[in-house]
């Protein structure tokens, strides 16, 4: 099973090289049900692991030009201090039993589920195509902007994501940016969510350090071997992959849960 691990380990990496999003979409199930790893934990390290790989990503992307690092900063800026805040502080005051009746629902199975419904949204969103072509890239609200990112940074913080099933959407719709451009976009805010969200978590949970080393070195391979391969997708098909791997993943850890 540890073989199996580390083999989704470069599974990640392929995904975020290939979708710039994703990668916790594979990271945190991997963790809980191959590996055997508390979820909050694994949502901790889940932070670490895509945010080291996208940031390997984001800086090839930028070097190729598919980086907007205005955008990237108006996106990364509000959500990855949700992240830090949500990490830190709403997290580790969450109970470990949640419901008890009519049944049992548990901190690690609200976790999960949660994560699960909020990759749905973002799938179906970056499916309706035609929505993105009808938002004016010129009417966009600097604070609805800045709100809704917020928001997103509180749901990555809580399910240890990278933000990539909710960033790409965004990025699409309000900012219309190219799949290419967002997807290079998504690495680099993902990385600084997801590093600065580790943080928060640094002094509340006891860290394996050789573990998430080698765990992310293997993902960060993938990443360079999933940008490769995407020079061979066009953009319609790459919006199809994502779309499609986040539904598929979603009722993979809803069938898990129920």
């Amino acid at each position: 099973m540890e073989l199996l691990g580390y083999f989704g380990a470069l599974c990640i990496g392929l995904v975020l090289g290939l979708t710039g999003g994703g990668g916790s979409i594979l990271t945190v199930p991997i963790l809980v049900y191959i590996l055997s790893i508390n979820p909050v934990v694994a949502t901790a390290y889940s932070l670490f692991i895509v945010g080291t790989t996208s940031a390997f990503g984001a800086i090839q992307n930028y070097r190729k030009n598919l980086v907007d690092i205005k955008n990237g900063f108006i996106f990364a800026i509000p959500s990855f201090i949700a992240v830090y805040l949500t990490r830190k502080f709403i997290v580790p005051q969450i109970p470990e039993i949640i419901l008890k009746a009519p049944f049992v629902i548990t901190k690690n199975m609200f976790l999960m589920v949660f994560f699960a419904v909020i990759m749905i949204f973002g799938a179906l969103s970056v499916l309706k195509k035609k929505n993105a072509e009808t938002l004016p890239t010129q009417n966009r609200n600097i604070l609805f902007i800045g709100i809704q990112t917020f928001c997103i940074g509180i749901i990555i913080g809580l399910v240890g994501a990278g933000g990539g099933f909710l960033i790409i959407p965004s990025l699409i719709l309000f900012v219309k940016l190219p799949m290419r451009k967002a997807i290079g976009t998504s690495l680099f805010i993902i990385a600084m969510n997801s590093i600065i969200g580790f943080m928060g978590d640094v002094q509340n949970i006891t860290i394996d350090w050789l573990f998430l080393l080698t765990f992310s070195s293997i993902s960060v391979v993938g990443i360079f071997i999933g940008m490769y391969w995407s020079k061979f997708t066009n953009e319609n098909q790459l919006k199809k992959i994502f779309a499609y791997f986040v539904l598929i993943m979603a009722g993979i850890i809803l069938l898990k849960e129920f």
